[in-house]
């Protein structure tokens, strides 16, 4: 099945994303970082359209390997819930192609997020795996996103004056979605970028949205803006604020309660 296709599925239910960022510092005492993860998994699997595990979490502990069976026991208790692999890589096509391995052939992720500033060589890669997705950085949910990807730049063919996000957004619906697998990620903190990436792509693309929870993106701002003319078309990520709900021994309760909670204010939002 394609990364888009388990989308089409799932969005009937819900939009939200829940992001696998697990920290010793923050997890309840006594729990493991495997058994943390699939704690969550368990509580939240009900409510989300698509799990996002951030890759430095944990290589930056050793744990790959761990990561390897956190992304297995998803694709066996939960095989209609897509993985969404926040990686974020940028490199030369050559290098290019050993990350989109690591995405694809070791993790099994259904996508992977990108980074698209050395331009479509080192984005053509990951799309040799025609039915995974690769969600691509457009306007992230970062302030200091703004001191590159809010430059002003004359577009090449029109000459007119366009945000650097925006012909990022452009250049992706238009030419390197060759396979119909692309999105893009907006962030939510910014939803006037996120109306004006919408309307520069039109439906066919989904648009990551991370920043709602602990970076404080506005629901419904995030919601009215992102939304496509089917009212779907977004996948809201939420990681700290689920997640780390709680931090003692109803630690699973309290993400299940959060996760429940944003999926229905989503739902909300949409009007249904």
């Amino acid at each position: 099945m394609k990364f888009t296709d388990y989308l089409q599925h799932n969005w009937k239910t819900s939009q939200l994303v829940v992001g696998l960022d697990p920290d010793p510092q923050r997890m309840p005492q006594n729990v493991n970082l495997k058994d943390f993860c699939k704690g969550i998994i368990d509580a939240t699997a009900d409510y989300v359209c698509a799990f996002k595990p951030q890759v430095a979490y944990f290589s930056s502990l050793g744990e790959e390997n761990t990561l390897v069976q956190i992304c297995d026991y998803i694709r066996n208790y939960y095989p209609h819930i897509p993985i969404i692999l926040d990686a974020k890589r940028g490199d030369i096509g050559s290098t290019a192609k050993q990350y989109a391995t690591e995405a694809f052939d070791r993790y099994l992720a259904h996508s992977v997020t990108v980074n698209p500033y050395m331009g479509f060589d080192s984005v053509e890669p990951y799309l040799q795996w025609a039915d995974r997705g690769v969600i691509i950085l457009c306007r992230t949910s970062n302030q200091g996103g703004s001191d590159l990807q809010f430059l002003t730049i004359t577009h090449p063919n029109t000459q007119k004056q366009i945000p650097l996000y925006l012909y990022v957004a452009e250049l992706v619906a238009q030419k390197w979605n060759t396979t119909g697998q692309c999105g893009l990620v907006v962030g939510a903190t910014f939803p006037n970028e996120i109306a004006q990436v919408r309307e520069q792509v039109g439906d066919q693309l989904p648009l990551l949205i991370p920043g709602i929870g602990a970076q404080g993106g506005d629901l419904q701002a995030t919601v009215s803006a992102g939304k496509n003319k089917q009212n779907q078309g977004m996948l809201i990520n939420s990681s700290r604020a689920i997640i780390y709900a709680s931090s003692q021994a109803d630690w699973q309760e309290a993400a299940s309660k959060a996760a429940r909670a944003t999926q229905e204010a989503i739902q909300h939002a949409l009007g249904e």
